[in-house]
């Protein structure tokens, strides 16, 4: 007899038996702590089932709670009286109700035998701590926490703070170092004896209890004063997500627990038939010999705990809806906005999904409705060109169409027209490359023949808000792709724009361009800007248009093929 058990058990009672039972026909000693919470018809039920066991008992019941001393208490009740009741033990190994056995007990019990004075628990201060929860690492030490965190979290937080503001802290007993750990352990006898002896228990005890979780704490901590023969790791395998909270393990993952050669593993699911009759069977007697490694595995949960916190870029589900600045990418492929182009040119769309055999829309954002390319009413994944369903949730609109449609560039045009919900948003995208000729909206104001008064209040409006929108591209926080032209520069050399357009695009074509989209004509359009100005609105995001319009007088001249040797 080498090793003895004390499991802390709380809920799943059948399973604790199981488990107990496997311990105990195999030469283990087992001592069960169960939480008084438990009915006490269904203790004495459990008791009943375990009495043809002479090496199993029961110690004295305490209502446990995450967090709290109790379960420190329970814990060292059990460890005496099974010190107590079984001298041969030399081990002892703290368990819960929801452990399970991974390799033979034998193994085990030879593994032990060959390390007589080491004690295993993981211990280590808290500078050296990555994965505390919570903000608490140091002050778990130096504030008192009378308060249950769980059921008492508003008086809990209200504590805390006010021993942060009026810089209230405890002393920290003389000669400990403070370190944490799992609370899951394996002790020697001569270890667990010097802490639980000891004449300074008390004050140890009294200091302890307003401990911040002191079940990760006391033992990690105390075992430096008694033991220099250390392995600062836990026998058990228990893994923690993001959050703190304890991964569960369920019949499929019989071989992930298989790999990591750990001789218990927790928490295990009560339901869980498959890994229970597996490992507890007589079958599951292959001794391995190899050293317990949970690192093996550690890629996994590292790999589990990226998809879960930032998951796939562009992907956004019921399930995982991320706050602002933790999705992974907002949208899920390349993608290209073009701004002022359709304004400019009459074909353009039909002429840059020719060049580049890219999947080119319209205005899929604009007040009238939803222009998808070849004015269909449902495209990829069934997006409605429904104005009141895109404006409902404009940005989950845009990373659908992109999440629909991977493998395939999609191309939208964009303007101050349209809702500017998104502006931002591609404005931060590094799927998102923009192309933005400034001040092209002023064209089709110019074609308009609506009253003088209307266009001018109408240009202040768009010029406004295209403003804006041209500040976020600009602004520190952009990932986008961008590039600006004003629109008198555009205009008076447009195919060296549109080659680099092209270029960042990934034409099919593996030439320069020979021909450019047919561009309106900007004949009076300075003088309509001049006009503007006279009339009180200073158009500035056009750039220098000349009013004499030379520009649009080039424009007339007979249009030669745009070809570049």
């Amino acid at each position: 007899m080498s090793v003895g058990f004390v499991m802390l058990v709380h809920t799943a009672l059948d399973r604790a038996e199981q488990v107990a039972r496997h311990w105990a026909k195999n030469d283990c000693p087992v001592v069960i702590h169960v939480d008084k919470k438990v009915k006490r018809r269904a203790y004495s039920e459990f008791v009943t089932a375990l009495a043809d066991l002479d090496n199993v008992k029961f110690s004295t019941r305490y209502s446990c709670e995450w967090g709290t001393w109790l379960l420190v208490e329970a814990s060292q009740d059990a460890s005496e009286l099974l010190l107590k009741e079984f001298p041969a033990v030399r081990h002892v190994f703290l368990a819960s109700g929801s452990c399970l056995p991974l390799r033979p007990v034998q193994e085990l019990k030879d593994y032990l035998a060959e390390r007589p004075m080491t004690n295993f628990i993981e211990s280590v201060t808290t500078e050296d701590v990555p994965w505390t929860v919570g903000g608490l690492d140091e002050e778990r030490f130096i504030l008192r926490f009378p308060f249950s965190w769980k059921k008492q979290r508003r008086l809990f937080d209200w504590y805390v703070r006010l021993q942060r503001r009026w810089k209230l802290k405890r002393k920290v007993p003389e000669g400990v170092v403070p370190h944490l750990g799992s609370q899951w352990w394996c002790l020697t006898r001569q270890t667990l004896t010097a802490i639980l002896e000891d004449p300074d228990r008390a004050a140890y005890d009294k200091y302890f209890s307003k401990v911040w979780i002191p079940d990760e704490s006391y033992y990690q901590t105390l075992v430096r004063l008694y033991s220099t023969n250390i392995e600062s790791r836990s026998l058990t395998l228990s893994k923690f997500d993001f959050q703190g909270k304890p991964h569960i393990f369920y019949d499929d993952h019989m071989q992930l627990l298989r790999r990591s050669d750990c001789f218990v593993a927790r928490k295990i699911w009560p339901h869980a038939d498959k890994l229970y009759n597996g490992f507890l069977s007589e079958d599951a007697s292959i001794v391995t010999g190899a050293e317990p490694n949970p690192g093996k595995i550690d890629r996994i949960f590292s790999k589990a705990v990226e998809r879960r916190t930032k998951g796939r870029p562009g992907l956004y589900m019921q399930s995982r809806m991320p706050n602002e600045g933790w999705e992974n990418g907002i949208t899920s492929a390349p993608y290209a906005v073009f701004e002022g182009f359709t304004e400019l040119f009459e074909d353009f769309e039909d002429w840059l999904g020719r060049i580049v055999g890219a999947r080119v829309h319209g205005h899929l954002f604009a007040p009238e409705g939803v222009a998808f390319t070849g004015g269909q009413s449902v495209f990829a994944g069934a997006l409605s060109d429904s104005v009141e369903l895109r404006d409902y949730n404009p940005r989950a609109f845009l990373t659908n169409l992109i999440w629909n449609t991977r493998g395939e560039r999609q191309c939208f045009q964009f303007g101050p027209r349209d809702n500017q919900d998104i502006s931002w948003i591609v404005a931060k995208d590094a799927n998102a490359t923009i192309s933005v000729i400034s001040g092209a909206w002023a064209v089709p104001l110019f074609y308009s023949n609506a009253n003088f008064s209307s266009i001018r209040k109408e240009a202040a409006r768009l010029q406004k808000i295209e403003a804006q929108h041209l500040d976020a591209l600009r602004s520190y926080y952009a990932k986008a792709r961008v590039r600006i032209w004003t629109l008198a520069d555009f205009v008076e050399n447009p195919m060296e724009p549109l080659q680099t357009i092209i270029d960042e695009l990934g034409s099919r074509a593996a030439h320069r361009l020979t021909e450019a989209p047919r561009m309106v004509s900007l004949d009076g359009f300075g003088q309509f800007l001049q006009n503007l100005k006279n009339q009180g609105m200073q158009p500035h995001l056009m750039g220098d248009f000349p009013v004499a319009n030379t520009l649009a007088q080039n424009q007339n001249k007979p249009r030669k093929p745009y070809l570049v040797k």
